[in-house]
């Protein structure tokens, strides 16, 4: 069972369950308006909000700089949901809902909770009080909102401590979407000029001369006869290959943006609050 003096020795620091799991982070520490010992702790088991479930600190113990409960984490997770922020006090109906849920009989509470720690039988109405939170600093709760606050000697302390939620914001990776590379292939139409060249007939006529007479004489002198030419031409001739032009791949890169997370925090506020006394108010005091 945990001690007032070990009550610092909780607060913020991880709370396990019994095969090891982390349930999350112990936020108050609520104790037994009549006993004064600590009855249930306030595990906060998300990163982001102010989920809290309760669980039962009687069976639970301290392990070097972590709590451990008798408890599995999801049981712990799925327990009834409670305001902690409701006066920093659990209402009977609510601490007998707790107890229902993790299996407490409540009557042995009730015995338990009339007797003192020396063994005498505590004054009041022969039921439990309901539970009081404990702040950061291990301060005790009381029936109607805190009572006043003592440390570990038992004397009065006059300060009244100030909390606020802080937000903490981190990052997830997730999949965005995907790409992919496609190769696919098209026709398109190409117009190149070539220069082509072609052979045509020339008639070229030269008169007799001394110097082809005996050329020109050579044959019959009338007669039929014909001569053949061959013509040429070129003509375009297309022919395609194939040849790699570029390498082409994916890559990704990481850039960095900025985004605004907006949320909503509580802070608590102290303000003093004076009255003034008139001299009527001291005369009738006096009387």
């Amino acid at each position: 069972m945990i001690t007032r003096e070990e009550i610092a020795n909780v607060l913020d620091h991880p709370v396990y369950d019994g095969d090891g799991n982390k349930i999350g982070d112990a936020k108050h520490v609520f104790f037994d308006d009549m006993t004064g010992r600590p009855e249930w702790v306030s595990v906060k088991t998300g990163m982001f909000g102010s989920n809290e479930s309760f669980v039962p600190i009687h069976d639970a113990s301290l392990v070097q700089d972590h709590l451990e409960v008798p408890y599995r984490k999801d049981q712990v997770k799925d327990a009834p949901n409670v305001d902690v922020d409701a006066g920093g006090h659990l209402s009977e109906t609510e601490e007998h809902r707790l107890y229902d849920y993790y299996g407490i009989n409540w009557d042995s509470v009730l015995s338990e909770a009339e007797r003192t720690d020396d063994g005498r039988w505590a004054a009041g109405t022969g039921t439990a009080g309901a539970a009081g939170a404990a702040g950061m600093a291990g301060t005790a709760g009381g029936t109607t909102g805190y009572q006043d606050a003592r440390d570990r000697t038992g004397t009065r302390d006059d300060a009244m401590t100030r909390s606020e939620e802080q937000m903490h914001v981190g990052v997830e990776r997730r999949e965005s979407g995907r790409a992919r590379l496609r190769k696919y292939v098209v026709t398109e139409e190409v117009q190149q000029t070539v220069p082509v060249s072609h052979e045509e007939v020339r008639v070229e006529r030269e008169p007799i001369t001394d110097a082809n007479r005996d050329q020109a004489l050579s044959g019959p002198q009338i007669s039929e006869d014909e001569h053949e030419v061959t013509l040429h031409e070129e003509r375009p001739v297309v022919e395609t290959e194939t040849v790699p032009v570029e390498r082409v791949r994916m890559t990704t890169e990481e850039r960095t943006d900025d985004e605004t997370v907006r949320g909503q925090v509580r802070k608590e506020r102290i303000e003093a609050e004076t009255e003034a006394t008139t001299d009527d108010d001291t005369r009738r005091g006096r009387q």
